[in-house]
Formats: structure tokens, sequence, C-alpha cells
């Protein structure tokens, strides 16, 4: 698919450092202290992970040449889907068989990545089914949906939760359209049910554009938000300072080196604190990685099979 837009399945400034910049995430619950991890100056990297083809663990293998520090501090399993069930007339959450997989395989799959120092937070995604984030008819909707979000968290031990309001197909099934009070009345109760966990927008769809509503605005409930146009530089819309915001969005092994290293530069240039990967592989990616580790932390990037 073009590289503006994400290639889906359907069921599918500067921070002064990456430690520092995921302060805002908390604790992940592993069960066991993390080991030290290497100081590393620069804007928090981010690497989403199509796991119904690829294994959460490639974002552990990359290390900084100098200094040995992770690249990617915050891995996204994409995706979980948000579905609707037609008896009830509820939107409900839903695994697919390999989103459970990673889930259920966590000592595998998630905690070695959280002990590296690695967040590892959970995207969830419309599903063609038209529930969304942007339609729940009332609070108490929102607020049952957003429990289903952090009790997962809690369960897997996860970081997080990623918003990605596309392919919700508004309407189906007999569902509403957007609304204002929805996503505000959602994000508020996620909120409130994990205020140490990391909550991030992708800043798509028709609940992005909803942020507040009421005399709320929930753009400072977020710990980051990003562009989601890859090979773009796009400034998100969402009240946040620029260490937590990423203009920058590339898919990696798709997105041209070349811009990959000049989007890099520009995040750095003018002071953003986050930089956006898509679809990590399993493949060597290092000499991609390396064109913005090179620009972001002064270094190329090691790939450790």
């Amino acid at each position: 698919m073009f590289t503006l837009v994400r290639s889906r399945v359907r069921t599918a400034a500067l921070a002064l450092s990456a430690v520092a910049a995921l302060a805002f995430g908390g604790t992940a619950a592993t069960g066991a202290a993390a080991a030290p991890v290497p100081a590393k100056q620069g804007p928090t990297s981010v690497a989403y992970v199509e796991v119904n083809n690829n294994s959460m663990r490639n974002v552990g293998k990359y290390t900084l040449a100098n200094g040995g520090g992770n690249v990617f501090d915050v891995a996204v399993v994409f995706a979980a889907n948000i579905n609707y069930d037609t008896a009830t007339k509820a939107a409900y959450l839903h695994f697919n068989e390999n989103v459970q997989r990673v889930l259920d395989n966590a000592a595998t799959e998630i905690r070695p990545l959280q002990r590296k120092g690695i967040k590892v937070v959970l995207s969830v995604l419309g599903n063609h089914q038209g529930a969304g984030f942007a339609n729940f008819p009332s609070q108490q909707a929102a607020s049952a949906f957003a429990k289903q979000l952090s009790d997962a968290v809690a369960k897997y031990g996860l970081d997080g939760i990623d918003f990605d309001d596309e392919y919700a197909e508004y309407g189906n099934n007999g569902t509403g359209q957007p609304n204002d009070s929805s996503f505000v009345h959602l994000v508020t109760a996620l909120r409130a049910n994990m205020p140490g966990k990391i909550i991030s927008l992708y800043n798509i769809g028709p609940a992005a554009s909803r942020l507040s509503y009421g005399g709320v605005d929930v753009s400072s409930m977020f710990d980051y938000a990003w562009n989601p146009y890859y090979g773009t530089w796009q400034v998100p819309r969402v009240t946040l300072p620029k260490s937590r915001l990423s203009p920058a969005a590339v898919e990696i092994g798709r997105t041209s080196r070349s811009t990959v290293a000049g989007l890099a530069r520009r995040t750095v240039s003018e002071g953003y604190g986050v930089y956006l990967t898509y679809n990590l592989d399993g493949n060597d990616r290092s000499a991609d990685v390396s064109a913005f580790t090179r620009e972001l932390y002064g270094s190329d990037a090691v790939y450790t099979p």
C-alpha cells in the first residue's frame, strides 16, 4: 500500500534521555527487577510490530554500537481490536489468535523486553464492526470498555494502551456516528484506572479530533501522540510538550533510508522527543535502523539475532 498509509491486516525539546521520557509510563508489572539499562541521550524510539507476522522479541535485538543502550524504548503490540456484540449492543475488547498468542506467552514475548527496560504497549484498532472509540453512547459504556482495557493491562503485565481509531466503520451494525463526548469519557476513565501506565495516541480518525468535551480536555492525559502517515512529517495537533510528540513516522524497510535519516535530523533540530517506526520484522534491519540512530543518538545500530 502507498507509504502514506499503513499496510494493515484486518484482524490485526528533546527528552533528556529515553529513560526519563519513559517515566510517564510507570513501571512494568514484570514480577522481577529490570536489569540496569545503559543511559541513552536522545528521543524515545517507538516500534510497532505486526504480530500477525512477526515476533515482539525482535524489538530487543537492536542496541547502539556506542554505549550498548536499547535502540527502541517502546514496543507496540499491533493490534487488538474493538469489536461489537450485536446481541448486547456493546463494544468489547477482542484478541485475534496472534495477539492472544503473544499475551499468553508473555514470559517469552514481553518480559524479556521489559527486563531490558523496554515498555510494551497494546494497540487497539477498529475492526469494521461499527464499534469505535468515538461512538460510545454514554459515559457508562465508555467506562465499561476502559475497564476491559485496564484489566487486560493488569492481567498480562503490560505497560499501557495505544489508541488507533481506524477501520471502525462507524454506523455498521446499527452503531452510532462519532460524538463529542465518547473519547473524552473513555480516556478519562482509562487514565483513572491506570495512573502509572502509558496511554498513547495514533493521531488519526474521529477520536483524535474530539479531545475536549464539557470543559474536560484529555490531551494532557496522553503520554505520547504520533503522526500516522509513514514517510512524512506532521506535528500531532495534541496539546503536549514537544518531548512527547513524534511528527516523524517511518515504515522500516519501506521508507527510504534518506527520508528516515532526514526525518530523524529534523526531530533533533526542532526539539521533538519521540521517533515513530512501524513494521519491524524478523530480518536484520540494522542498516535501516542505523539510518535514524546515527541522527538521533550519534551511533550505528547493532543487530543481535
